[in-house]
């Protein structure tokens, strides 16, 4: 792959969640019942950064959760290279029924990824609603699935890549687009 161009940095990173952080809280009419739920991996730590956010303006803590859709993908069989998938642990520590789970990932591309998030949700209780918060929205949607909380629209032909990286998980914040060689 070869890199085309850094579309965030660190700084513009973080302005995008603080921005995300104000528009849950003011959609919602503040924090209560609120469950931040990141779909494995890097939704998991922009989760948390989220509750960092949010207790930062209301000073109270939003209980975060962690999702894992392996099992969930209608693409099983190409996605998994082995015959037995990497399963990560689905860690949400508190009933989801009766609460507003606002699913937290890193980029929005066919909106497979989310409809599996929310099967594996609604597999786990019956919660008030489900919105979804993106660092990166690039279009290409193939389900009728959209963000109510978008870092920042990326508009993308299918040749290219749209690449997150996150210091918890590659040791540096930036989103950066490359060109797929073929």
């Amino acid at each position: 792959m070869k890199q085309k161009t850094q579309l965030l940095d660190e700084t513009a990173i973080n302005r995008a969640l603080t921005r995300i952080a104000h528009e849950i809280l003011e959609k919602n009419k503040g924090s209560e019942n609120i469950l931040l739920v990141g779909i494995k991996t890097r939704g998991v730590p922009l989760a948390k950064r989220l509750q960092e956010k949010i207790n930062q303006i209301e000073q109270t803590t939003v209980p975060i959760g962690e999702l894992d859709i392996t099992l969930y993908r209608d693409d099983l069989e190409k996605a998994v290279t082995s015959d037995e998938p990497e399963l990560k642990e689905t860690n949400i520590p508190v009933d989801v029924t009766g609460k507003k789970v606002v699913l937290v990932d890193d980029v929005l591309y066919t909106g497979r990824t989310v409809r599996s998030a929310m099967d594996a949700v609604m597999d786990i209780g019956r919660p008030d609603f489900i919105q979804l918060a993106i660092l990166i929205d690039r279009g290409h949607r193939e389900l009728p699935i959209r963000a109510d909380y978008v870092g920042k629209n990326i508009p993308t032909s299918d040749k290219e890549i749209v690449a997150v990286q996150l210091k918890e998980i590659d040791g540096e914040d930036q989103v950066a687009l490359y060109e797929k060689m073929i």
